[in-house]
């Protein structure tokens, strides 16, 4: 456990390197940028360690590796954040645990979530995932909504009871126009997110990098990044 701490503590330093460096470049404060580290497939061990080390922002992806891990770690000051495509047969688990669900993509998963947060008294932030891969009324191929239906859905959103629109999240898109441009579709991201704040300006939050593209993310004007990575270490292959 001490040499995984001291792992962890060696990461996250580098990583914090990064961000800093990153924002200097860009001419913004560090505390302008909120690290997320995202701890799929990772044990609720690592999550203590993190928690230990100062993460307070933490990311799932599946609500089966997540429900458990968030139950065992509910005793930390944590928030816990649902990044993957999210089946509506999940939505009352995930509801339980999640502060806030970055992949909304679609009317009939925003009632889904609004209902059961309502049932539990909780208000959940809400991202509208954005799919720069698809085309204006289309979705992508890791789910999303296209840039074209993004102000019906935010709309829906803000107009949800038990629901908080919290602004955009995005993955750089693998296929299409964007397809290796991450600087160019992070920043597409923040035009899309300047017209988002025109009608609903509380909805500042702009989630967008990984472990590989953070600079990019953070030159662009991102307020959240997602690293899993770079601070937890290469990943197991699954199956």
């Amino acid at each position: 456990m001490t040499d995984r701490k001291g792992e962890l503590a060696a990461n996250l330093a580098n990583v914090e390197r990064r961000i800093t460096a990153a924002c200097t470049a860009a001419g913004r404060k560090r505390e302008e940028v909120t690290l997320i580290v995202v701890t799929k497939t990772y044990p609720a061990s690592d999550v203590r360690i993190l928690s230990e080390l100062g993460v307070r922002h933490v990311a799932e992806n599946r609500d089966q590796d997540a429900a458990p891990k968030a139950a065992a770690c509910s005793d930390l000051s944590l928030s816990w954040h649902f990044v993957g495509q999210l089946q509506t047969n999940k939505v009352r688990s995930v509801v339980g645990y999640a502060d806030v669900v970055q992949s909304v993509d679609r009317a009939r998963l925003v009632t889904a979530l609004s209902k059961e947060a309502e049932r539990v008294g909780r208000e959940v932030g809400c991202l509208i995932q954005v799919a720069l891969d698809a085309g204006e009324s289309a979705r992508g191929e890791r789910g999303g909504v296209a840039p074209g239906g993004i102000a019906e859905l935010a709309d829906l959103v803000a107009g949800a009871p038990g629901l908080r629109l919290g602004g955009l999240m995005t993955v750089a898109p693998l296929t299409g126009e964007y397809a290796g441009q991450q600087q160019a579709a992070f920043d597409r991201l923040m035009d899309l997110s300047t017209d988002l704040r025109r009608t609903h300006p509380a909805a500042n939050m702009v989630s967008a990098g990984m472990s590989a593209d953070l600079e990019q993310a953070v030159a662009a004007g991102a307020t959240h990044v997602r690293v899993g990575t770079a601070v937890l270490g290469v990943r197991p292959r699954l199956g």
